[in-house]
């Protein structure tokens, strides 16, 4: 029996490189979306994550989708499988420089690899790295009292193990 192109030969297994190559033609007919994750699992389900610099609709899913399902070696009937298209979730670690750039402005909470931390305000973000400011209440030079002083750091994405947006707190 010869395998369908979406296969990897002598795994019986969906090729998750052949869907990724999918995904990432049909994302080309709009520069706004970009890809976040493939997950092929051994029963035949496909997961694919997009995401977009002002979000994605219902009808780019659908099209992504469709695109990804009906392109060519993409035969049901060699092999049934599922498909979803979906955003990530509004809890996903953030994982693409495009997703820190598109949420400039909202708090950022971020593990560092060596397991330290910090929150702040999204105040720049560049292809390599991510810029958070901060406010702390800290005591007067001078006299008494307490007074605000902003913080900020620049941290690179490499050192970054984890982040994800805030969104209990108001921006």
């Amino acid at each position: 029996m010869r395998l369908p192109k979406f296969f990897k030969y002598g795994t019986e297994m969906i090729n998750k490189e052949f869907i990724t190559r999918l995904a990432e033609e049909a994302l080309q007919e709009n520069e706004s979306l970009f890809l976040i994750d493939v997950k092929v699992s051994q029963a035949s389900e496909i997961k694919v994550v997009i995401d977009g610099d002002e979000g994605v609709d219902l009808e780019e899913i659908i099209r992504v989708s469709r695109a990804i399902e009906h392109a060519e070696g993409m035969d049901r009937e060699a092999e049934d499988f599922s498909l979803e298209v979906t955003t990530p979730g509004i809890d996903a670690p953030l994982c693409n420089p495009r997703q820190y750039r598109k949420n400039i402005g909202r708090t950022l909470a971020v593990v560092k690899v060596d397991g330290s931390g910090c929150e702040g305000e999204r105040v720049d973000a560049t292809d390599e790295s991510v810029m958070i400011e901060w406010v702390t209440r800290e005591p007067k030079p001078v006299g008494k009292g307490k007074v605000n002083v902003t913080h900020s750091s620049t941290i690179p994405y490499s050192e970054i193990k984890k982040a994800g947006s805030r969104h209990d707190k108001p921006h």
